[in-house]
């Protein structure tokens, strides 16, 4: 390795080398270099940041520390530093804290309007329960008034009959009473005649047919008597009819007012069943039928029923009561269809929803997936009852579900109620709408206490929420 030689140079002397002005020094036997720029640089330095000693002094010795203005400055800009970082995280997290303050108000004010939305729901499902249990009050009652002033519209038509007989009786006779009373007179003419004349004899005999006069005479009053009579009970009769028919026209006026507040409750009560049903998918005229063969057997709760004609022509009342009837087992029928079918709410405590059916962000992965249903967010315990009547087919553990509880209802329908804290059904159980079946929990794959609940029609996923909004306007 080539030995290096040291320069050493007076402080005084200068070179100049290619233009460059260069300070050639010496201190404490090492040489430095500084150019006219460096040294400017230099002297700016020592101008903003002069070189300062601090003495340390003690018993038997005193020194000092140099602080140089190149020192100065590394240390001038390491505490600018730390001090602007330290604003700049304040900054941040003070941004952060106003942000989060400001989602938790943000969430708190959803959740209150969730809440008064969900309280006016509530509201209106009492209203529209309360209405129903009005409405088929009122129907019973009509029903039972139908029922009574048809009896009385079949008693007075059997009694008008009765009276329109009495009354062809009682003009045949006065028909016959009237020929008698001509013959009669006829004859008294002809006696009266022969006795005018003086021939009493065998004329005479021979007009009163061999019978004396006074037992013609008083015949002849008697028939009058008997004529008077008749003519008088005619004539009663015909007002009875004409009171009977006045009766009968107001009867038929009531018939008919009862006959459109039927109709009318008909209306109002088996369209929004209906629409229920078609909200729902679901085909009516099958779902009727289904539930008609589930209760064939005779006498029970869905025995047609019809008014009899007893073989006559059908009449308009008679008609328009046949098609009340029809309508009214319409109506049996979408009531039970209904208790069979998922139309009602799982949880009838507090709640919120927190996801609703469809592809979304899978809370624990961050990928996107298919969600086959809905959640409700609710206390832990929280009761969750049967939306529907159904078996139940399992009640255990399963995987990602957690606890739960399936049930298996008609016209191919299942619910499902996953990531319950505890079971309140079991296997085979036959539970109707409304049992307690588990209580809210957190069970199996979740992130908090929620129930996921799901409707499968055939096997496949559809969304529950289509069940909850369509029975909001009956249930």
């Amino acid at each position: 390795m080539p030995e290096r030689a040291a320069l050493f140079i007076p402080t005084s002397c200068d070179i100049r080398v290619w233009g460059l002005e260069v300070y050639i020094g010496m201190g404490k036997g090492t040489p430095f270099v500084r150019t006219r720029l460096g040294h400017k640089i230099h002297a700016k330095l020592e101008y903003l940041f002069p070189e300062r000693r601090v003495f340390l002094k003690s018993d038997t010795d005193t020194r000092f520390i140099r602080l140089r203005p190149t020192m100065q400055l590394i240390a001038y800009s390491g505490s600018a530093l730390l001090v602007a970082w330290a604003i700049i995280a304040t900054a941040i997290i003070l941004m952060d804290s106003i942000g989060s303050g400001n989602f938790r108000e943000q969430a708190k004010r959803d959740q209150s309007n969730y809440q008064a939305r969900l309280n006016e729901l509530a509201s209106q499902r009492d209203s529209r329960a309360e209405e129903a249990l009005a409405a088929q009050n009122r129907f019973n009652a009509a029903l039972t008034q139908i029922s009574v002033m048809q009896s009385e519209l079949l008693n007075s038509e059997t009694h008008r009959r009765e009276l329109e007989t009495g009354i062809e009786v009682i003009q045949s006779t006065l028909r016959g009473t009237m020929k008698d009373r001509e013959a009669a007179r006829s004859q008294v003419a002809v006696l009266q005649k022969q006795v005018t004349s003086g021939d009493t004899g065998t004329s005479l005999a021979s007009a009163s047919g061999g019978v004396p006069m006074d037992f013609v005479t008083e015949a002849l009053a008697k028939t009058a008597a008997e004529r008077d009579k008749v003519v008088k009970d005619a004539q009663e009769a015909f007002l009875q009819a004409d009171r009977m028919a006045e009766q009968i026209a107001v009867m038929k006026d009531q018939n008919d007012q009862i006959f459109r507040q039927l109709e009318e409750a008909m209306t109002v009560s088996v369209a929004p069943l209906d629409k229920m049903f078609r909200a729902a998918g679901m085909p009516t005229e099958r779902i009727i039928e289904q539930v008609r063969r589930g209760y064939s057997g005779q006498g029970g709760p869905l025995t047609p029923l019809s008014f009899s004609t007893r073989g006559e022509a059908a009449s308009a009342d008679t008609l328009r009561a046949n098609r009340l009837l029809n309508q009214m087992d319409r109506l049996n029928l979408y009531r039970i269809a209904a208790q069979k079918a998922p139309f009602a709410n799982p949880v009838k405590a507090a709640f919120r929803f927190t996801s609703k059916f469809g592809p979304r962000r899978d809370p624990k992965t961050g990928g996107r997936r298919m969600h086959k249903g809905v959640d409700f967010a609710a206390r832990s315990g929280t009761p969750l009852y049967s939306t529907a009547d159904g078996v139940v087919t399992h009640a255990s553990w399963s995987s990602g579900y957690g606890r739960l509880v399936k049930i298996q209802h008609e016209f191919g329908i299942e619910t499902r109620y996953a990531h319950m804290s505890k079971l309140r059904a079991k296997v085979g159980q036959r539970v109707s709408r409304g049992d307690h079946i588990g209580d809210m929990g957190a069970s199996g794959r979740v992130t908090g206490v929620h129930l996921h609940y799901e409707i499968r029609v055939g096997g496949k996923a559809v969304n529950p929420m289509i069940y909850i909004k369509a029975a909001n306007d009956v249930f």
